[in-house]
């Protein structure tokens, strides 16, 4: 038996015994359509034979339009894939919550000085006016040339609600409408950042939360397992788009936002020009302060 195949093994033994746990009946999927939710779903028909468990797919309007007809064809032939909606439109729901900006943790800092001012210690010690509690500074800290966000000078208005208001509640209200207790996600520590320290089984307190099979696996683990098993995956991962990422398109938190728009240019206009309407508050400032999209390039 192969490294690989021993893996796999390993991953079908672990989701048989967490199912059988905590009860099939009250696990659904994440299901993006995305290369990790795909691998994912697979993995456990394959421990699961026969399983009834719900794939949930949330159509916030801002998916990747070959990544949403992949979910819909699904569906077709897959009574389990599941599509909910959000209950506010993503332009109106911007406009109220506010817009994404760099990054969720730089995103929650300005909310709440734009909130509350600089009432919270936690955002003065973001901004490097003061340490935190432990009298050691934060890890990571507002770079300097967003400071102004911290001041009258900022005018747009930023959260990180985005995926709260457009994915997170609407599934979660999906749940509370089935009785669905436990999530099944696709997350992989390889992917670093928070995802760095996650563990197969997430809790809060001593309560399951989310079920991580893949946590243990890595991307060239995965790539074989769809080649092993012929695995249909969504087009946009072959050529010629080969797509690595597809979350919301033109995402701003993206760190590579230029070079996803100009891929999407090239293979999506329409889209791309979907994007700069969206989210074109935060584009206008990324292009006048000259972060993460060039100072030249067109708008809408």
């Amino acid at each position: 038996m192969t490294e690989n195949e021993l893996l796999l093994f390993d991953r079908k033994i672990k989701i048989q015994s967490v199912i059988q746990q905590y009860g099939e009946e009250n696990f659904y999927i994440t299901f993006s359509g995305g290369k990790d939710s795909t691998v994912l779903s697979a993995l456990v028909d394959m421990a699961l034979p026969g399983n009834k468990i719900p794939r949930v797919f949330a159509d916030t309007g801002i998916e990747l339009n070959m990544i949403r007809d992949f979910v819909y064809d699904k569906q077709k032939n897959d009574d389990r894939v599941i599509i909910i909606k959000p209950t506010i439109p993503i332009k109106q729901m911007l406009e109220k919550e506010g817009y994404p900006f760099k990054s969720k943790m730089h995103s929650v800092y300005v909310k709440k000085y734009q909130t509350k001012g600089l009432e919270y210690k936690s955002v003065r010690a973001y901004i490097g006016i003061e340490n935190t509690l432990s009298g050691k500074p934060l890890f990571r800290q507002c770079p300097k040339r967003l400071r102004y966000q911290f001041t009258e000078k900022n005018t747009l208005k930023i959260s990180d609600k985005c995926c709260l208001k457009l994915k997170e509640e609407p599934v979660k209200k999906w749940c509370d409408e089935h009785n669905k207790l436990y999530g099944i996600v696709g997350i992989m520590r390889e992917e670093g950042g928070r995802r760095f320290n996650a563990q197969c089984l997430s809790f809060i307190g001593k309560k399951l939360k989310n079920f991580q099979p893949l946590v243990v696996v890595s991307k060239e683990w995965e790539e074989w397992f769809i080649h092993q098993y012929n695995i249909d995956i969504c087009d946009i991962y072959k050529a010629p788009y080969n797509f690595t990422r597809t979350g919301c398109k033109g995402c701003p938190f993206a760190l590579n936002l230029q070079s996803e728009l100009n891929t999407l240019e090239k293979f999506f206009p329409l889209e791309r020009k979907q994007c700069e309407i969206i989210w074109k508050p935060v584009y206008n400032e990324y292009r006048r302060i000259g972060y993460r999209l060039k100072n030249n390039e067109s708008e809408v």
